[in-house]
Parts: structure tokens; C-alpha cells; sequence
């Protein structure tokens, strides 16, 4: 009794993992078998002439050896073969060509096959549980979940799910002002699973425009029922977003669908993204109007289209400019996102001004040469083109210091000033 602790064991080892990880009942006995087989391939050389039962419902398994009765003298492989005489010690009637099956006692092979029974059957338990892990995350890239907060590092959260997997929630994929204590729980989307050398690690985000897009689908049920679909989203997170809605029925406002009334459909969302402003526009698939709802709040007054070179010229009124271009560029740079245009903003030129442009070529005596190269850089190449461009942009798109652009400014206005 005492010499089949050891397999009992075993067996009571791969129940508890059964209950813990679901595995079912055809791959744990798959699992048993192959890890048996190989310990007698690894012992014996082959493991072909030998039967493996395991019962998982009793817990207990049962090997059986098939050898071939040969005379004494021809005995050459006794893995695969049996004497006459020790076969007719068994059962006096057998002849020399029949076939013996006697039972193997595993316990009897000693401990060193039992210590690689028991690691070949960790690492098929181990492989199985990745494998498991990886093809219930893969189905579910894209979709939203709520995860327990388990540790705290310094470049990325680990979290589990509800069975105790580990997910990773990388400092990247967080939004500013994320801010998370062991115990609470988190909702992100499923970004991706990176299976480097058969190790899954199912990667989260709260910073990807479909977090914000599942979140929306979530909030309002005309899109949930396809009345209502999402075409472009553009994100800073935390910070403001645009999204772009489409109604495919002609009775449903799809952005008033989107906010609902008071805006308690998007407050929800808004407070899930940590205040992040949300923009809801209509889509359309005329590229000029809908560039002009994607520079809301400003009002634009004309648009020069670039198409081959995916280019916006857009003119507005002074008074329109810094509203279109928004806090730290961040309304140009999110409506260029959502309409994938380059948008470059500029101040509309005054009825019954009829000064000459001159080409900043022109300036090289006052203004450094890798100055107006920058400024060239970006699509500019003439005086007037650099005085009606925002300040703004000349700044960021040109990578040009304040001071900078101040001094070209000053240098551009007293030229047409002089003129005058």
C-alpha cells in the first residue's frame, strides 16, 4: 500500500489542477497518458508495446506490457519479449509465439522514474495552461474587462482576472492621471497577446481608441444595435478626443444619441477616461466639410484641398484661428488624426489687400538660412505665407524657439510695413 502513495499523488496533483485551470476531462487523460508513455520510451526505448489506462474518476491508472513468448534461448529483448518457461509460470499452457500481458507496477520502476514522471507531467500541465491562457485571451483582443489590481511597478500594473490569470497593464497604456492601489479594480481593453517562446502575456490599454470605442458601445445601446456606427476616432488620452459618428436611420441624431440628454450618456465615459473631452462630430465622406466639423468649435471660412499629398490649406477669420488650432495645438492636431489630412492653418487675407508676396529667399541677409529652411520645411515659402500661418504652428510644426519666430515675425511685418 505504502508503494503506490507516490502515484496516488500524482493523480491527486492533476485533479487539483483540473479543478483550479478547467481542464477537461479528454485532455487530462490525454495529458496522463503521454507523460506515462514517456517515461517508458525514456526507460525502455520505445513505449509501443505497452497500454496505459488511466480512470481520472477513480484516480488511479494501469499499465500493461504486451511481450511475445519466445523460446529461452532466443530471449534477445526482454522489454518486448518472454521467456517460455517464466511465461508458463504464469499461465502453463502458453506456447512459444503467443502473446503475454502482464501488469506493470510503476512504483516498482523506483524513485528516479517517478521524480520524471512527475516533472515530464508539470511540464505538459505548464505548456497546457499556456496554451489555455493564450487561446482564451486571443478571442478576446478587443474587448473590455475588469481586472484586480495585484501589484504595483514602476513601468507597468499586474492585475488578475477573475480565475487568477496574470495580465499587464503597461505604464504606456495608462492614462495620465491613472492612479491605482493594490485591491481595486481596473476596466481596460485586451490590446494584444505577445506569445514570445510559448509565454503569453495578455497586454492591456486604456490608451487605445478602442478602449474608447468599446466604452461607447457600452453606453449606448443605437450603437450596440448598429443604428448607429463609429467610422474615426482620434485620442490624446486623458486629455480630449474626437470621434466620428454615422446614423444609418434618418430619425436618429447620431451625436445627440451619443451625449444623450444632458449629456448623461457621455459623463459615464468622461469620467472613465479621467475628464478626458470628448468631441462627438457627424461623419460625412465629403473630405471639406468634414475637416470643417473636425476643427469645431472654430468656423472655417475656405479650404484648399491637396488630395494626392493628403493636404488641407484651411483660411479663417483672426478672431477663428486660435480656436481651431486649440490649447497646445491639440484641436488641429486631433482633427488631422481623425480626417488623416495634414491640416495647416491659416489667417484669411483681408479683401482689397494687394501687396506682393515675397519668397523668404529673400531674406537671407536678416534671417539665418537654416531658420527659413525650417519654416520652407513645412509647405512655406514666401513672406506673406509666414505672416498669415498661426504663430502656433510656425512654433511646433517648424520645431522653432519663440523667440525665433518672434524675430522672423518682426523682420516679415516691418518689410511690408516699409512698403506701405
Amino acid at each position: 500500500m505504502a508503494k503506490k502513495e507516490p502515484a496516488v499523488s500524482l493523480i491527486d496533483t492533476f485533479s487539483e489542477f483540473k479543478e483550479l485551470k478547467n481542464i477537461d476531462r479528454t485532455t487530462m487523460v490525454s495529458v496522463l497518458e503521454e507523460s506515462f508513455r514517456s517515461v517508458i520510451a525514456k526507460m525502455f526505448g520505445s513505449d509501443e508495446n505497452y497500454d496505459v489506462i488511466v480512470n481520472p474518476d477513480k484516480g488511479d491508472f494501469e499499465i500493461w506490457r504486451n511481450r511475445e513468448v519466445v523460446a529461452d534461448e532466443d530471449l534477445t529483448d526482454p522489454n518486448r519479449q518472454i521467456a517460455l518457461s517464466e511465461a508458463r509460470q504464469i499461465d502453463a499452457s502458453y506456447e512459444v509465439g503467443e502473446e503475454v500481458t502482464d501488469e506493470v507496477i510503476f512504483e516498482k520502476f523506483g524513485r528516479r522514474a517517478i521524480l520524471n514522471l512527475r516533472q515530464t507531467l508539470a511540464s505538459k500541465i505548464l505548456e497546457l495552461e499556456k496554451d489555455s491562457l493564450y487561446n482564451k485571451y486571443i478571442d478576446r483582443v478587443g474587448t473590455v474587462m475588469a481586472a484586480e489590481v495585484y501589484q504595483i511597478w514602476k513601468k507597468e500594473i499586474l492585475l488578475l482576472d477573475d480565475e487568477g490569470n496574470e495580465l499587464l497593464l503597461p505604464r504606456t497604456e495608462q492614462i495620465p492621471g491613472d492612479f491605482y492601489r493594490k485591491g481595486e479594480t481596473v476596466r481596460a481593453v485586451v490590446a494584444r497577446v505577445d506569445n514570445k517562446n510559448n509565454n503569453p502575456k495578455i497586454i492591456l490599454s486604456r490608451t487605445s481608441p478602442m478602449f474608447l470605442q468599446r466604452l461607447f458601445e457600452q453606453e449606448v445601446p443605437e450603437i450596440a444595435d448598429g443604428l448607429i456606427t463609429i467610422r474615426r476616432i482620434a485620442r490624446i488620452p486623458g486629455e480630449r478626443a474626437k470621434i466620428a459618428v454615422e446614423s444609418y436611420d434618418d430619425r436618429i441624431d447620431p451625436v445627440g444619441a451619443c451625449v444623450g440628454v444632458k449629456g448623461s450618456r457621455i459623463h459615464g465615459i468622461v469620467r472613465e477616461l479621467q475628464g478626458e473631452n470628448i468631441d462627438v462630430i457627424n461623419y460625412t465622406a465629403n473630405l471639406q466639410l468634414f475637416i470643417q466639423r473636425a476643427l469645431s468649435p472654430a468656423k472655417v471660412s475656405s479650404i484648399v484641398m491637396h488630395e494626392e499629398e493628403k493636404k488641407a490649406e484651411v483660411y479663417l477669420k483672426p478672431e477663428e484661428v486660435s480656436l481651431a488650432i486649440g490649447k497646445g495645438g491639440m484641436n488641429i492636431k486631433l482633427a488631422s488624426m481623425l480626417t488623416e489630412y495634414t491640416i495647416d492653418v491659416y489667417r484669411e487675407v483681408e479683401e482689397g489687400t494687394v501687396d506682393e508676396d515675397i519668397y523668404l529667399d529673400e531674406f537671407k541677409d536678416e534671417i539665418d538660412e537654416w531658420v527659413i529652411n525650417a519654416i520652407k520645411g513645412i509647405g512655406i515659402d514666401t513672406a506673406k505665407g509666414v505672416l498669415n500661418a498661426p504663430r502656433e504652428m510656425l512654433i511646433e510644426k517648424a520645431d522653432l524657439e519663440e523667440n525665433t519666430v518672434d524675430d522672423v515675425l518682426r523682420i516679415l511685418k516691418a518689410e511690408f510695413e516699409g512698403n506701405q
